[in-house]
């Protein structure tokens, strides 16, 4: 079944769900860790983790350092989009707009990627994956259906506008990677955007909060290191090979399943149940997910 519906290998498949997984945990980590540290500080130490982690074992390794001016200038470009634009408006956005809402316009990175894909990759967007990304965002608009329109006044236009930032930072950065992934290695690629991005997000911080209001505490500590190791710097090197093999349109697509998993995830530890709305949403992504694989089936074969 899996052969047919998708054209990504069983293996690769696995690893999709995997980073799909650790995304969608990383939100509730944020949520509950910027109760300790203010939000710039926090997404600058997340990268800067993240980067430097993946530089020390890409060296310990014999990895491939980075070279020439083209491949550094790409590398500070990913990090400014990916993980200054990015994590800002990931973390800036925390408390000033409703989780349903967030959730919404965070997925319209899929649909920014395609276009920019469309015109810089050459990717084609043909007909069935411009509808599986169509109906992928409405699955999430309905899944969200219930928070969008029960907390939208706690929602502010600087929220929307953080969320939307963050969107397109990762939007630009996933396809300025995928430009560049056959000619460096993922994990030097992933480790310096990191650290670049994350050193001038250190700097914003500075410059505008105050940094002694960071509480360590053992459950930050956690939430630290669980979300640069694992939600960050493992997961992109994954994505980042992912990309390498595959079709950004139609990874894209599958990462609609983000909500999904998390609302797995609320019902397994957080004892909530499935609302009728949201299973809807959830098939509703399911259907998306299949048409893309059946639409890159499609296309292979006819090659």
């Amino acid at each position: 079944m899996t052969s047919i519906l998708f054209t990504v290998s069983f293996y690769d498949l696995c690893r999709l769900l995997v980073v799909i997984l650790l995304w969608a945990i990383c939100y509730p980590l944020i949520n509950t860790g910027l109760n300790s540290s203010p939000p710039l500080l926090f997404a600058a130490m997340r990268s800067v983790m993240a980067g430097m982690t993946l530089i020390v074992f890409g060296l310990a390794t014999g990895r491939s350092f980075p070279t020439g001016k083209i491949i550094w200038f790409i590398l500070v470009l990913v990090g400014i989009f990916s993980s200054t634009l990015g994590f800002t408006g990931m973390f800036y956005a925390g408390d000033k707009i409703s989780p349903g809402l967030a959730t919404v316009l965070s997925n319209i990175q899929p649909l920014i990627a395609a276009i920019i894909g469309y015109f810089s990759l050459r990717e084609r967007l043909d007909n069935q994956i411009v509808f599986a990304l169509l109906l992928g965002f409405i699955g999430v608009n309905i899944i969200s259906f219930n928070s969008i329109y029960t907390s939208a006044g706690n929602s502010t236009l600087s929220g929307i506008f953080y969320v939307i930032l963050g969107a397109t930072g990762v939007a630009v950065g996933n396809v300025l990677l995928k430009r560049s992934a056959l000619h460096i290695d993922p994990v030097m690629a992933i480790g310096w955007s990191f650290l670049i991005g994350g050193i001038v997000l250190l700097l914003f911080s500075f410059s505008a909060e105050d940094a002694s209001t960071l509480v360590w505490s053992l459950e930050f500590l956690f939430i630290f290191v669980v979300l640069s190791i694992f939600g960050t710097a493992i997961v992109y090197v994954i994505w980042f090979d992912l990309m390498t093999r595959n079709e950004l349109n139609r990874l894209n697509t599958f990462t609609f399943l983000t909500p999904v998993f998390g609302l797995i995830i609320a019902a397994l530890f957080y004892n909530e149940h499935l609302t009728l709305v949201e299973w809807t949403g959830t098939i509703t992504i399911m259907l998306a997910a299949i048409v893309a694989g059946k639409a890159s089936r499609h296309r292979e074969l006819n090659q």
